[in-house]
């Protein structure tokens, strides 16, 4: 037997959870799922409900959608009982977890929108808290993640929800097992797979539900490492390397008084670990208080940000150092999050020092984010020889070794020296290879092609620095940057940044980039900041003073005026304000701050192209759209790694690695980095292959396409779903490594064995399949079709819209007559493979067929397209009206306030805007019905027309 049928898997995990103590339970309905609930709950709470009683407690559970669901089980439920009394109702014990109601089944019916049967539900307390989808041997694990994503849509929600208590859903073909936390809006990137200490995956269902599924520590999942995220309001569970270092902190305080630092790469949620690790610290009745430390102020805020959405009520920032001390001697404040710079204040100032006198001899577990910063000065010395009963714990993805340690006083201190031993290792490697942060596409541009023979790791040479230093050297480099800039970040999908070696070098660079902007070279976004020295003595080799001690730098100072570059720095704030309509300033530390905070806000928000820094924002900034980093300064050990890995958070499809344009000879630092921080063999791991790799696999892809497919018309001809499913995954696989090809500078569908003209002819074989699929959906039919991921976002190009269209349809009109048909061919395929397009398709030719022969000049094309769209989306708005018996001034309501807010109308609006209330039964199916048409035309008529 070549594959195990999903029937056989799921009564071998049934029957291996009950032999890990779970009870196996009958439940097929609804119905059962309420009377097996009940019994759960009084057993658990040692009691017993009237009918009425329980639904009471029916009622209260039933309300909310999945955040509220959560933060309900984890409450307890004042239950006003019949005859007056008050009992207060658990609902799961989250301090002795393994104290719980443990019970399993396995194909429960709960009719929706749909009729959903669930293969197997793990309860506790009678609660459906895990659910596990499972697909035989040999089928994509992704199907069994699609099909949760459907029964969310058809049923989860449905009668009493009650399956919107599902903390942690599970999917498994058997070979491969994963496992998420619940929450409104999922990606497959954030499932993860369970791994033993030493970050071995453990990938097989039997192992992973031996250890996983296990009832103590499930629930020690659900109770301890599920986190409520507020502001996003979902919920979040911790992978397993951030399990490990929290535990293995947890129980280094328990059992010793030694220090310890997690050694967790950039980019693995070292946030999200450590808050865990210090909200379950603070739980603990010897340790008086936990500090969290970071090295800048606007880290400051933004830890206690990320802090407070992992709970609001857990800490407040530390404004100054007035305000650190208040919260030291408030006895309800467990947990602070300060600067070091206002730590050293408060133990180094007599007057705040004298205040926290009372302190020094308690129990005092610190926490320092990025260890690899800030440690390794006299305020490391302050801090243990101040609080004698000091407990120290380091986070760090890059840490201090001897090889690149810095010399203090002739002596090199390392990560190891102040914080002992390391707990926990999860390494760059761990990470890519578990799809946790993305690879490297490292490209080496020698503008002088060796010419000059320059050496440039020898940055001391003067001479050699001149060369840098050129006009000819900087003015290649800005056209290279300009010339293939849409390439690297798909068309500004993603945004860039460009470090270089010095503040000098900054404002040449930014300066060129200025004139060739006003010259018409360019239409990017360019923004800059560089932190300034009061003193030049404080400044670093490369004319910037370091980054952590900026804020105590500016604070010192008492006049800005004669800082190097600060005049410099205004000019371009000033051209910062006039392009966002902002009022920034660098003068003092406070408004540098919030200018620096608002350029972090733009990158992450893609109004920004090229932020040009020197060190700022080379270490803790994260942007998820942010993908390419060129570099024309030399980076070594942690500093190369910490700048790179600016460029590899996970975000969708589309960005599938980090690019890294080096213009300087960064291969044997490369090399030496990855050695040190991963091992010597790790190249493959952490770097894509090569673009004549890249090739070789789009071409073994093809020939796989050409075995299903051989032509486009082809496609047509597959008789059942099956081949339909075998087409789609061969085109996905096309598309991705399309993508990832179109990132080098040198690709070409001239390298290849597809034809472009080809390429965009199979994608609207693609799409014509996906709107199939779509259509069949709103006729409630299933298909197997609808477990693959289409994943759109690689067909789609922002460079491709209605604007670009207008353009092409001018020169279609100023084209010779010999060449029309040609031309009109090629928009209507352009149209036809753009998947934000194809909505607009028909418009858009009916346009060209009956309207653009009528203009007799190209110039009037977008004007008279535009009030051609105007007619058009008023006569689909009526038609729509009309069709569902609406009230157009309440539809118009609805489409504002969607595309204001981004939310979509609740049922009751919705239903509100009828002419006709429709009866309770038809409320849901008209409501979703007139929701998508809602949604179809603002995606036609509204999106990407502006």
């Amino acid at each position: 037997m070549t594959t195990q049928p999903e029937q056989v898997l799921e009564n071998n995990l049934i029957s291996q959870l009950v032999g890990l103590g779970h009870k196996s339970v009958v439940i097929k309905t609804e119905n059962d799922l309420l009377s097996n609930l009940k019994s759960q709950l009084e057993e658990h709470n040692k009691t017993t409900f009237t009918d009425s009683e329980f639904e009471r407690i029916v009622i209260h559970l039933s309300k909310g959608n999945i955040f509220d669901k959560a933060k309900t089980l984890r409450d307890k439920y004042v239950l006003q009982k019949d005859n007056g009394d008050k009992a207060y109702i658990e609902f799961i014990n989250q301090d002795f977890w393994c104290q719980n109601q443990f019970q399993v089944t396995s194909q429960i019916t709960i009719n929706g929108k749909r009729e959903n049967r669930y293969d197997v539900t793990i309860l506790i307390n009678g609660l459906p808290l895990v659910q596990i989808e499972l697909k035989r041997r040999g089928i994509e694990l992704k199907e069994a993640f699609n099909q949760i994503q459907r029964y969310q849509k058809e049923s989860f929600a449905s009668n009493n929800a009650l399956f919107n208590y599902v903390q942690i859903f599970v999917i498994s073909n058997g070979v491969d097992t994963k496992y998420y936390a619940n929450s409104q809006k999922q990606s497959f990137k954030f499932t993860s797979f369970w791994s033993d200490e030493k970050n071995k995956k453990i990938t097989q269902l039997k192992p992973f539900a031996n250890i996983f599924l296990e009832p103590c520590h499930i629930a020690k999942m659900i109770t301890k490492y599920t986190v409520l995220h507020e502001s996003d309001k979902k919920l979040m569970i911790l992978r397993p390397y951030q399990y490990y270092a929290v535990e293995s902190i947890i129980e280094r305080v328990k059992n010793s008084d030694k220090n310890g630092y997690i050694w967790h790469t950039t980019g693995s949620g070292k946030t999200l670990t450590s808050f865990k690790a210090s909200q379950i610290l603070t739980n603990n009745p010897k340790i008086k208080k936990v500090v969290f430390v970071v090295d800048r102020q606007d880290l400051d805020d933004q830890t206690v940000r990320e802090f407070q959405a992992f709970d609001k009520e857990s800490i407040d920032g530390t404004e100054n150092t007035k305000m650190l001390i208040n919260q030291f001697l408030d006895n309800n404040r467990p947990l602070l999050v300060t600067t070091i710079q206002k730590l050293n204040s408060a133990i180094s100032k007599a007057k705040f020092r004298k205040q926290i006198e009372a302190l020094k001899d308690e129990k005092v577990v610190f926490i320092f984010d990025e260890c690899h910063r800030s440690q390794f000065g006299d305020t490391h010395k302050r801090i243990v020889n101040f609080f004698t009963n000091h407990q120290l714990f380091g986070f760090t993805g890059t840490p201090i070794f001897v090889k690149n340690a810095i010399s203090k006083k002739s002596i090199k201190q390392t990560t190891a020296n102040l914080f002992h031993d390391c707990l926990h290792k999860y390494v760059i490697t761990d990470a890519i290879r578990d799809e946790n942060v993305l690879k490297f596409s490292i490209e080496y541009y020698n503008v002088f092609k060796q010419k000059e023979d320059i050496d440039d790791t020898k940055v001391e040479d003067i001479d050699k620095q001149e060369v840098y230093e050129s006009d000819d050297y900087i003015n290649t480099i800005c056209d290279y940057i300009i010339a293939n800039h849409n390439r690297k970040t798909h068309h500004r999908t993603f945004t860039a940044m460009f470090c270089v070696s010095s503040v000098d070098i900054l404002i040449k660079y930014y300066e060129l980039f200025k004139s060739k902007k006003e010259a018409g070279e360019h239409n990017l976004t360019i923004a800059t900041i560089f932190s300034y020295a009061p003193n030049p003595e404080d400044t670093s080799a490369n004319g910037e003073i370091p980054e952590e001690d900026f804020q105590m730098a500016a604070e010192q100072s008492a006049s800005y005026n004669i800082m190097p570059h600060k005049d410099k720095l205004d000019l371009y704030i000033e051209d910062y304000n006039h392009q966002f309509g902002t009022k920034h300033s660098a003068k003092d530390g406070n408004t540098f701050l919030n200018y620096k905070k608002d350029i972090s806000k733009r990158v992450k928000n893609k109004q920004i192209d090229i932020l040009l820094v020197v060190n700022m924002f080379l270490t803790g900034f994260d942007s998820k759209s942010l993908n390419t980093l060129y570099v024309d300064k030399n980076l070594n050990y942690h500093g190369l790694i910490q700048a790179y890995s600016r460029t590899n958070r996970i975000l969708n499809e589309k960005k599938s690695q980090g690019n890294i344009l080096a213009f300087r000879n960064l291969k044997q630092n490369t090399d030496d980095a990855i050695a040190l921080f991963s091992d010597k063999n790790a190249q493959e791991t952490i770097i894509i292959a090569p673009y004549e790799e890249q090739v070789k696999k789009f071409n073994e892809a093809y020939k796989v396409l050409m075995d299903i497919a051989p032509t486009v018309d082809s496609v047509n001809d597959l008789v059942t779903e099956e081949d339909e499913l075998e087409f789609a995954k061969a085109f996905r696989e096309i598309m991705r490594l399309k993508n990832i090809l179109s990132s080098f500078i040198e690709f070409s569908f001239d390298d290849t064995y597809m034809k472009e003209q080809e390429f965009a002819d199979y994608t609207s074989k693609y799409l014509d399949l996906y709107d199939k699929i779509k259509t069949n959906n709103q006729k409630e039919s299933v298909s197997i079709l609808d477990e693959i991921d289409f994943e759109l976002e690689l067909i789609h190009r922002d460079e491709i819209n209605v604007a670009y269209i207008m353009k092409l349809l001018a020169q279609l009109k100023d084209a010779k007559p010999k060449d029309q048909a040609k031309q009109k061919k090629q928009i209507i395929d352009l149209i036809a493979g753009e998947s934000e397009l194809r909505s607009k398709r028909v418009l858009i030719e009916k346009f060209i067929q009956n309207n653009l022969p009528k203009i007799n000049n190209s110039e009037a094309i977008e004007d008279e397209f535009k009030n051609y769209w105007q007619v058009e989306t008023k006569k689909a708005l009526q038609d729509l009206s009309k069709a569902e018996a609406l009230k157009q001034d309440k539809v118009e309501d609805i489409i504002n306030d969607f595309l204001f807010t981004g939310r979509m109308a609740s049922e009751d609006e919705v239903i509100e805007a009828l002419e006709k209330q429709p009866s309770v039964l038809q409320r849901e199916s008209i409501s979703t019905r007139i929701t998508e048409k809602i949604k179809d035309f603002v995606k036609t008529f509204i999106n990407g027309v502006e």
